[in-house]
């Protein structure tokens, strides 16, 4: 009775970690358009939820984000959308499944390794707060680090063609990139993930897995 107990509850706080990544990816908060991109903060309750809950939620609540942001790139598709919507592939089948890859599986990544992380930090008695900063800072440079090497990786032809480019440029632009909002991004993130999920285990609205 309290293992179904336990993962009724569990279930319950990964659906709300779920709804709040899905109200910010619907809002300007979760999705702030860039003339090239689309900076996220959406990320950062995936590696809140990865913390409080552990890898396997970490991964759903990732997926729950790759999905919101292949239906964005679909509906509100931007110069790089191609690499994040299959229905906006230039390349077919392939390109479809390098686009599911891009927006789903690397993000399902972010949960999975903060997740993982936490875990090992705690085994070597990190402090809290301390370990909450290295995830959120490690996770969000997961997604970026994924998102673009995928798209070099996978897509470069196609990027170079999209940003009027020489396929030579492709490399400076991605770490341009990774050095413009990644590295800001990640930033933000160990600052925000270390204070909300502190104030969350404080104030016992998420207790965290053992």
């Amino acid at each position: 009775m309290n293992n179904k107990k336990s993962n009724t509850g569990w279930m319950i706080r990964v659906a709300l970690m779920a709804a709040i990544i899905i109200l910010l990816a619907n809002t300007p908060l979760g999705m702030i358009q860039l003339p090239i991109v689309k900076a996220t903060t959406v990320h950062i309750p995936v590696i809140i939820g990865a913390i409080l809950l552990g890898p396997k939620a970490g991964a759903i609540l990732g997926g729950v984000f790759g999905v919101c942001s292949l239906i964005s790139n679909t509906y509100a598709p931007t110069l790089l959308s191609f690499a994040f919507s299959p229905f906006m592939s230039t390349t077919g089948l392939a390109g479809a499944a390098k686009a599911i890859w891009i927006s789903v599986g690397c993000r399902i990544m972010i949960g999975v390794v903060a997740g993982w992380l936490w875990k090992g930090l705690k085994k070597i008695n990190c402090p809290k707060i301390v370990g909450y900063g290295i995830c959120g800072f490690v996770g969000s440079m997961t997604n970026t680090v994924l998102v673009m090497g995928s798209i070099y990786v996978l897509l470069a032809q196609q990027y170079a063609q999209a940003r009027e480019v020489a396929g030579s440029a492709v490399f400076g632009l991605i770490m341009g990139t990774v050095t413009a909002f990644g590295i800001p991004e990640a930033i933000c993130a160990t600052i925000l993930v270390a204070l909300i999920t502190k104030v969350l285990v404080a104030s016992k609205v998420f207790i965290p897995e053992k």
